[in-house]
Formats: structure tokens, sequence, C-alpha cells
């Protein structure tokens, strides 16, 4: 971003060199989030044997155990990703492990999903990632317009786009659209338990529904040799 214009509340402007060419995008509002630090300091965590990250974060193991015998750490101040379902789940995770299963935080989904208008709702890969991990995959897409309950609501900006491994597993799923975080569940499952996206093509939706654009979407697979990212000769 080169700089910002404007007032926020009243109308903004971000001035950006895109692609080599300068671009202004609009709006009404401009949200500037610098993060957060965990309150750790001076509460004596150290007297117990809790040690910190050098961050400042209570540092876990995968099972999000602390330095200490039997204190456990989880949410924001254990460095987990910042979001209120992923602390819930670092609560079951120490439940379950305090009730003798061995549960772990290794390898757990991180879904995503920001609340602008349309909604902005992701998990898994995109196409950054996949091409920065050297991940062979295959791209689809599909506008919102094409969902035809997005007719019926008005709702028709945005696009469903989901990476297709070599093995027909998804990788990855973003969606920007009305109910884009509704979207999520159905391609979490698929994605958690190694089904090909086949699976979610061959669903019978009712309709008109959103959902019907994951059958839309997952039908649209591009074949084998017009896949993205690196190519292996």
């Amino acid at each position: 971003m080169d700089r910002v214009s404007g007032r926020s509340g009243d109308r903004v402007a971000l001035h950006a060199i895109i692609g080599g060419s300068h671009r202004i995008i609009e709006g009404s509002h401009l949200l500037v989030a610098l993060g957060k630090t965990p309150n750790t300091n001076g509460i004596g965590l150290e007297c117990a044997g809790v040690e910190l990250t050098s961050s400042g974060y209570v540092s876990v193991n995968d099972r999000l155990e602390t330095t200490a015998p039997a204190v456990w750490a989880m949410g924001d101040c254990a460095g987990s990703p910042a979001f209120t379902h992923m602390a819930f789940d670092d609560f079951r995770i120490v439940r379950d492990n305090l009730r003798g299963r061995k549960r772990s935080t290794t390898g757990r989904q991180v879904p995503f999903c920001l609340f602008i208008e349309p909604e902005l709702a992701r998990v898994g890969l995109n196409e950054v990632d996949a091409k920065r991990q050297g991940v062979d995959y295959r791209l689809t897409e599909l506008p919102i317009s094409s969902i035809l309950r997005t007719r019926t609501t008005g709702e028709t900006r945005g696009k469903l786009k989901a990476l297709i491994g070599e093995d027909d597993r998804i990788l990855g799923f973003t969606a920007l659209g009305p109910r884009a975080g509704e979207l999520l569940p159905p391609v979490q499952i698929a994605m958690r338990t190694g089904l090909s996206y086949h699976a979610i093509e061959e669903l019978i939706v009712a309709h008109p529904t959103y959902a019907e654009g994951l059958v839309s979407l997952f039908s649209n697979i591009k074949p084998p040799l017009e896949r993205h990212g690196t190519i292996n000769a």
C-alpha cells in the first residue's frame, strides 16, 4: 500500500501498486488491526515453573501441557490461532486429555471467517500457500451469481474457489459471498476424512440453497493437464 486518503467513516481510499499498476480501492471505513500481545508478564508464572516463549506466550506442547506438571494452557495465551473457535477446540483437547484420551493440536484445521459484506471464509491452502510449499494442485472457481439462490436474494457478488490435489483430495477452499462461513463444514468434513472432491460433487443438495454452489464448484474440476502450481517433469 502506498498511501491512504480520505476519512474513515465517510469516504476512504487505499492507494496501492499492484502488478506494476496503480490501483485505488475505495470504501466507507478503514479498520487498522495491529494484532495483540499475551498478557502474561508479571503474574508469577516463573514461580510456578511455567515457561514462556520468546514472544511471551505460554510454552505448550501439542497436548497443550505447559512446562509445569499438571498445568495446561489454552487459547490466546498459549499462542493458538486467535479465534474463539480455536480456543474452544483447545478446551476440548485439554478436557479429553484430562479424561485419559490422547488428543493433539497437530494437523488440525483452522477455519477462518471474516464478517464483511460479502462474507469471506476459507480453510486449508490457498494458491499462495500451495505455490510457496511447492504443492501441485488443480483450481476450480465458480461465480456466486451461478448459485441460483443468490438470484432470489439479490446477493450475487463473490466467488467460490477450491484447490484439488493430485489424489483428488481437497487441499483448500475459499468462499466470498453471502453465508460463506456456512459453506465451510461440508468441505471441512471431506478434508478431515480424506475424501475426494467427488464426495461433494455427487451430493444431492436441496434446491434452492447456497450449498448447491458446492456441487457446481466441484463439478467444474479442470482435467489433470490443466493443473496449476509446480509440475514435476
